[in-house]
This record gives C-alpha cells, sequence and structure tokens, in this order.
C-alpha cells in the first residue's frame, strides 16, 4: 500500500468512524418510543391519540435540528448528540407533560446529527455514495434492533434505567464526534464552486426539489409509523407477542434488506427496486389493514415483510438525491422536510386510531403516505437528470 493510499484510507476512516459510532447510537434514539409505547401508555394512563403527540413533538425536534445541519458538519453530529443526551436523561424523571420537552431535545440533537452524518457518508467516496450510505443506514438498523435488546436487557418497568444508558452512549458519541476533522468544507458537485453556489440558492429547480422533500417525509413518516405502532398493534393483535419482540423483527428484517440492497441494485437496478420495494410494501400494509383476526405468526410475518420491503427506499432516494446535489448548506432544509412526516404521520396514525377505535384503522395512514410514494417514482427516478449509473438498467 502507497503512503498516498494509506494517508487517504486513514482519513476517511477519521471521517467515516465517528459517523457510523454515532448512526448506531442514534437508531436506538430514534426508534425508542416503538418498544416503550406500551410502557409508557400503562405508566401515564394515556390515550393513543396522546401518545401520536409524543412522536410529532420529536420529530419537529428533528426538523429544527435538521434544518441548521448542513451548515456545519462537525459541529452538528458534536452537539446534536449532546442534546439527544441531555434529552434522554430528563425523559427518566419526566411525566407526559415534561417528556415533550425531552423529546423535542433528544428530536433537535437527531436531526442535526444525523442529517449531518447522511450528507458526510454521501461526499465522502462519490463512486460507493449508494453502497456507502446503504451501509450507513445499515448501521442505523443495528442501533435500532438492539434498541428492542436493551429494552428487554433493561427489563419490564426500568424505563428510567434503558434512558440513563443510552444517555451514556450518546455522551460517547459525541466524544468520538470531536475527532471529525474541522476542515470539511461544502462541495456543490453539480457546479464545483463557491462562486457557483452563490448564483444558485438551490442545488436544483423548485419542482424537483419539492417532489424529493415531498418523498422524504413520506419514507421517515411511512417508516416511523409502521416502527412506532406495530408493536403496539402486536401486542392487541395477540397476548402472545411482547411489543420489543414486534420492534426486533421490524427492524432486523429492515437491516436485512439493506444487507441484501448491492446484491438486488445488480439484480434489478435502482428505478426498479425502488417502485417494487414500494408496492409491496403497499400490500403488506394492506393486509394488516383488511384482515380482522391475525395470529401471532401472522402478525409476525407481516412485519417482517414490511421491513424487508421498506429497507430500500430511503437508501435509494438519498442516493438519487445527492447524485444531483453533492453538498450544499442548504440541503439541510431538504432533510428537515422529511422530519414533517416523522412529526405527523405518527400522530395522525394515532389519532385515526383514536377515533375509529383500532390501529387497523390507523394504519391506512402509512398505507396512503406509501401509495404516495409510490406516485412520486417517476419523478425522483427520472433518467433525464440522474446520472447513467444511477439508473434503471
Amino acid at each position: 500500500m502507497t503512503s498516498d493510499a494509506f494517508e487517504t484510507r486513514t482519513s476517511t476512516l477519521r471521517v467515516l468512524g465517528p459517523v457510523f459510532f454515532y448512526f448506531f447510537v442514534a437508531g436506538i434514539a430514534t426508534v425508542m418510543l416503538g418498544p416503550l409505547l406500551p410502557a409508557l401508555i400503562g405508566r401515564w394512563h394515556i390515550q393513543d391519540a396522546q401518545a401520536g403527540t409524543l412522536f410529532t413533538t420529536t420529530f419537529a425536534g428533528q426538523l429544527c435540528g435538521a434544518w441548521f445541519a448542513t451548515r456545519n458538519l462537525r459541529a452538528s453530529m458534536l452537539y446534536g448528540a449532546c442534546m439527544s443526551a441531555a434529552g434522554c436523561a430528563l425523559m427518566g424523571w419526566a411525566d407526559f407533560n415534561a417528556a415533550h420537552i425531552a423529546l423535542f431535545c433528544v428530536g433537535l440533537g437527531l436531526g442535526a446529527g444525523l442529517t449531518a452524518g447522511n450528507v458526510i457518508s454521501g461526499i465522502a467516496i462519490p463512486s460507493a455514495r449508494t453502497r456507502l450510505i446503504a451501509l450507513l443506514n445499515m448501521t442505523w438498523g443495528a442501533g435500532a434492533i438492539s434498541c428492542s435488546l436493551l429494552v428487554r436487557a433493561c427489563g419490564p418497568g426500568r424505563v428510567r434505567l434503558f434512558f440513563c444508558v443510552l444517555a451514556s452512549c450518546l455522551v460517547l458519541a459525541a466524544a468520538f464526534a470531536i475527532f471529525l476533522p474541522r476542515d470539511k468544507k461544502p462541495e456543490v458537485a453539480a457546479t464545483g464552486g463557491n462562486e457557483a453556489k452563490a448564483e444558485i440558492p438551490m442545488p436544483m429547480s423548485l419542482w424537483p426539489l419539492l417532489m424529493f422533500s415531498a418523498a422524504m417525509l413520506l419514507f421517515v413518516g411511512v417508516e416511523n409509523a409502521l416502527g412506532g405502532w406495530l408493536p403496539s398493534y402486536g401486542v392487541r393483535a395477540s397476548s402472545a407477542l411482547l411489543a420489543s419482540s414486534i420492534a426486533l423483527y421490524f427492524w432486523v428484517s429492515e437491516m436485512t434488506g439493506r444487507l441484501m440492497l448491492a446484491g438486488l441494485i445488480e439484480m434489478f437496478g435502482e428505478a426498479t427496486l425502488y417502485r417494487g420495494s414500494v408496492v409491496l410494501l403497499i400490500v403488506a400494509e394492506g393486509v394488516l389493514i383488511v384482515a380482522k383476526h391475525l395470529s401471532a405468526g401472522g402478525v409476525i410475518a407481516l412485519t417482517i415483510f414490511c421491513g424487508l420491503a421498506i429497507a430500500p427506499v430511503y437508501p435509494l432516494i438519498l442516493s438519487f438525491f445527492l447524485a444531483r446535489t453533492g453538498n450544499h448548506p442548504r440541503l439541510g432544509r431538504v432533510f428537515a422536510a422529511a422530519s414533517v412526516g416523522g412529526a405527523t404521520l405518527p400522530w395522525m396514525t394515532g389519532v385515526v386510531s383514536s377515533r375509529f377505535h383500532g390501529l387497523r384503522a390507523g394504519l391506512a395512514v402509512p398505507a396512503i403516505g406509501t401509495v404516495l410514494l409510490l406516485l412520486l417514482a417517476g419523478i425522483i427516478t427520472s433518467t433525464s437528470i440522474i446520472p447513467s449509473r444511477a439508473t434503471e438498467r
């Protein structure tokens, strides 16, 4: 190995190492409401519609964090981890009202850190952008899986211990983020210079920018509505199921799907894989809504199916998007739109569930969101503006 190659590898590891560790811990924090929700509902004696506001608060924080994240990527990861740690620590002692303040802090930190991490990995090695983003999101998925295991390890009713452990992990992630290089400057892939950046206020024209924002919004909303409410759905469908087990099945299958992503792209091409995954997810959601008496095995099977189907969608959206824009100081606004989906769709799922007395009706919300994702496919996978290697073969 030449000295230049060694320095390049060392530099890449220095950039990506803290990002990957942060994504693992952030995965735990992002999905924690799902396996904890039945316990929190019992602890505070609240209805589904009230529980839905916890998702809204968290993702409202993510929206604010993501909005400013790309202005300073290193600071966004460092201070984002600190903010989330503070919120988790507060959650250990919070009542239902104070929990909203704590979860807003958690979301604020996650929005800043996750957005910055996605951009850092998306521009680190342009030739391997899709695979690197997929690997990063698999790491996030490993954290999401660990969340269920951590809930189980802490034991039933020991919610405070869970939040203390998670806060400690976030502090460690902040410590690692200190080692991110300070001189990472934003670049504009399409134009390649600061002068051009000053002349172009946004990285692409308004219409495709709105469509990508909508796609990210819908995906994050659908993923969190399913990941957040399927554990409660499973527990209510069968007393033999545990909320942490359903959450574990969902996130394990999503990570498995992302492990298969590189091979699936080789087989089908990115655009076809995107459409096929969304169609399969619509089918699974439809069965969850229509079936009146699912067995424990049926709930588990559909949970796994949903996780596998949704796995490729976000890495593909992100790859299509960053292939057009590279890094840009205003990308944070687009990522902030994704948090709007996380703030609204899980909350709407709870509201519809309370209104129609059942989560089967509530799951119509993510199903409609998935149908809209399919309708957006023609624009975000457009071959007229996506580089040839990112298009359907």
